[in-house]
């Protein structure tokens, strides 16, 4: 059963020695386990982590290193009965035979890679000994080059001496006689006008002329070249003090007075001295374009004038003094910022001039295409001349003209709202004036939301195109930052509603000053426009104005909520001035009605006086303008007999314990103290209360102004029998009538109860008409 288990491999045969089959044949799979492992890349250390047993070096683990087969088998015999033991030799015999099919598809997959590999070397072998062979000729055929080259050379070596000292004695005298002809080459190029060719001869032979000074034949050619060098200066002295030429020309004339050895400072003075005269040729052409005789340019083209014209002279003016003059150091360079700065501040006050007369036009389209030119224009001198600060002067006028844009923006948007409040008075003064029915206040309203925030749009797109991308100056921190959030948010938008608040509250002046004049119906539209700027227009302008100017400042903003509160302040105090000035129109006429009768003399009543008719047509108009803006409100529940209750004397429980006693001669109580004690009682009536955003609120408002103007100018007057009648029958028509209008009915009775309880105090004879004529003279009234 051993030799069973540890049966041959594959690689056993009869020439195996007697004694050596079992104790060769684990060695041989151990083998054939190594090459799979190599095969597959394992090395011991992974192909042990991957085994299954739990110590590599037990001698009975079929997979480890150490594997001893005479302990496994003696293992096996003394744990594992005889059908298991049978099971174990099936299982080994099963897996030599795999292992056995595993190594022949192995040799018979890469037999084929053998072969080619075998042919591959074989042919490799062939080439190399071509190539040995052809390496050795070509050693052969330099070695026959390399001698033939020597004998040559050798051959040669006398001559080449020969000739490279004739060559050197050739150049010798082609020097020679470029000296002795320098004098006349020098005049020629002179009088040609070839100044730059006559300095390079110059200067080639300068220092020749100098180390030979002590020979009297270099000595005179040199005395010639200085007497020509020296009227060469002179011409060029007066062909750079003419200045008719350009730039380039000028800067030519100094380079070459530089080479010629001329004093730089000297130079470097009369340089900018003549590009000063040029530069203000130009400014002196961009003023007089701003004179008050002709016409402005477009802003536009002034611009482009400027940049083409002195800023672009000013560019080549820096740039050939730097290439000149860059031996001069610091000093120079300070001299040309110096320079560059006094000329640049008297451009940038012209273009500050020119730009201050676009401040009163309300496109700015071609503001931004002007001041995106004079920026582009000035990067350049900017670059050049840094320590002349040109580019942060430009970024300066820049971000001023734009603020001053804001500003102006700022009052278009006060115009706009203006006219727009002109506008309704307009409307509403019209049908008035005409006779005819007129445009309603809800239309009025949309009309002037709408115009203001179409404005406000127009607003920000325009100044939307300080940060568009293609602009030059849209990336300056300033236009990045502070001019989104503290310019347009909070200067433009914030400053418009908050005006706008400002404007609509000083409506609510005291009257006999602005606020009298003011219709109430322009009051109720404005309370209303700014109680829906409160719940909607102010986040949704915010919201827009933040999503086209990305802020990417840290500075503090407005709230939104803020500006709510403020916007729903500025509409109730809208409101409660409306409340105020149609009770004291009411009030006036009460007020009137009462003051102009003689009560004492007054007939027996047979109808309702028509002011108080009037006041009911004018408490119904004033519902009805209330009810085009805002919605109903609540009211308490009313009773079923609102309408028909009737004012006497001895209307209530309440009246009749305070007026009987009057009637007695021998009355305990004063009936004075007996009311005053009753209204310790009665509930009290704050005439001026909060009003709130609804129909009912502003009706109750109006109503409790107007009968408590009439309780008050009633306590003023004595009234006879038939003037008491006629309040008693005034007060019930307007019972009627005004109770359908408050939040509680019984406010209404309460004051009506007052009105005529004070007339019947101030009455010498209180008879009170029976409440059936009342409501019969009502009725037919």
């Amino acid at each position: 059963m051993a030799a069973a288990a540890a049966g041959p491999g594959p690689g056993s045969g009869p020439g195996d020695s007697p004694e050596g089959p079992e104790e060769e044949a684990p060695e041989r799979r151990r083998k054939a386990h190594g090459m799979l492992k190599l095969y597959y890349g394992l090395s011991e250390g992974e192909a042990a982590g991957r085994s299954a047993g739990p110590d590599p070096l037990d001698p009975t683990d079929l997979n480890g290193a150490h594997f001893d087969p005479e302990v496994y088998l003696d293992k096996l015999r003394r744990e594992c009965p005889l059908a298991q033991l049978m099971d174990s030799e099936t299982d080994m015999v099963r897996q030599i035979r795999a292992l056995d099919s595993d190594m022949q598809t192995l040799v018979y997959e890469n037999y084929n890679k053998f072969i080619s590999a075998t042919d591959t070397i074989r042919k490799m072998k062939n080439d190399f000994r071509k190539m040995e062979d052809e390496m050795d000729r070509l050693a052969t055929n330099m070695a026959v080059i390399t001698d033939f080259s020597a004998r040559i050379s050798a051959t040669l070596q006398d001559r080449h001496e020969r000739i490279t000292k004739l060559a050197g004695v050739h150049a010798l005298l082609r020097k020679l006689q470029f000296l002795f002809e320098l004098p006349s080459r020098l005049t020629k190029c002179v009088e040609l006008g070839a100044y730059g060719q006559a300095v390079r001869y110059q200067g080639r032979a300068q220092a020749v002329l100098q180390q030979y000074q002590h020979l009297p034949s270099f000595r005179a050619i040199q005395d010639d070249c200085q007497v020509i060098t020296a009227r060469l200066a002179q011409q060029l002295r007066q062909r750079f003090r003419e200045g008719g030429s350009g730039a380039p020309e000028q800067a030519e004339c100094v380079e070459l007075l530089l080479a010629l050895g001329e004093p730089a400072e000297e130079l470097c003075e009369e340089f900018l001295a003549h590009a000063r005269g040029r530069l203000e040729e130009e400014l002196r052409s961009l003023e007089a374009e701003l004179g008050p005789s002709p016409p402005a340019p477009d802003v536009l083209e002034f611009t482009d004038r400027g940049g083409s014209g002195f800023v672009g002279g000013l560019c080549q003016v820096a740039a050939a003094y730097q290439e000149l003059f860059a031996a001069q150091g610091p000093a120079g360079a300070e001299k040309l910022a110096a320079f560059a700065r006094e000329l640049g501040g008297r451009y940038f006050a012209l273009v500050e001039r020119r730009l201050a007369q676009e401040q009163g036009g309300g496109d700015n389209s071609l503001l931004v295409r002007a001041l995106d030119r004079f920026h582009r224009r000035l990067r350049a001198p900017g670059a050049l001349l840094a320590a002349a600060g040109l580019a942060e002067a430009a970024t300066e006028i820049v971000e001023r003209v734009a603020r001053e844009r804001l500003g102006h923006h700022l009052q278009g948007l006060r115009a706009a709202f203006l006219g727009c409040l002109t506008d309704v008075r307009q409307a509403l003064a019209a049908p008035r004036l005409a006779g005819k029915e007129g445009p309603g206040l809800a239309e009025l309203l949309a009309n002037v939301a709408s115009s203001i925030l179409s404005h406000i749009k127009a607003s920000l797109a325009a100044v939307h195109l300080f940060t568009a991308k293609e602009v030059s100056f849209s990336n300056k921190p300033y236009f990045r930052g502070e001019f989104c959030s503290q310019g347009v948010r909070e200067g433009l938008i914030v400053g418009f509603i908050r005006s706008m608040c400002q404007t609509a509250q000083s409506f609510c002046d005291s009257p006999g000053e602005k606020g009298g004049a003011t219709p109430p119906a322009l009051l109720l539209l404005l309370s209303r426009l700014c109680l829906d700027y409160e719940t909607a227009t102010i986040s949704y302008i915010l919201t827009l104005t933040d999503e086209q100017f990305l802020v990417q400042d840290q500075s503090p903003v407005t709230p939104v909520s803020t500006l709510c509160a403020e916007a729903r302040e500025t509409a109730r105090r809208l409101l409660t001035h409306y409340v105020k000035v149609q009770g004291l129109v009411i009030s006036q006429m009460l007020r009137k009605s009462v003051e102009t009768r003689d009560w004492l003399s007054t007939l027996e009543p047979r109808n309702v006086r028509a002011v108080m008719k009037r006041v009911v047509e004018d408490t119904t108009a004033i519902d009805v303008q209330v009810g085009l803006l805002y919605e109903e409100g609540v009211r308490k529940a009313q009773s079923s007999d609102s309408s028909k209750r009737t004012f006497s004397v001895y209307s209530s429980s309440r009246q009749q314990g305070r007026y009987a006693p009057s009637y007695t001669p021998s009355a305990p109580m004063d009936t004075n103290l007996l009311s005053n004690i009753q209204k310790l009682f009665s509930e009290r009536i704050d005439v001026f209360s909060p009003v709130e955003f609804n129909k009912v609120s502003v009706l109750t408002g109006i109503i409790k102004i107007s009968l408590k103007t009439l309780l008050e100018c009633v306590r003023l007057r004595t009234f006879g029998r038939f003037g008491l009648q006629q309040v008693q029958v005034d007060c019930h028509f307007l019972q009627l009538y005004l109770w359908r209008f408050v939040a509680d009915e019984e406010l209404v009775h309460l004051l009506l109860d007052e009105v005529v309880a004070s007339a019947a105090l101030r009455c010498p004879d209180p008879v009170p008409m029976e409440p059936s004529v009342v409501e019969v003279i009502c009725e037919r009234g």
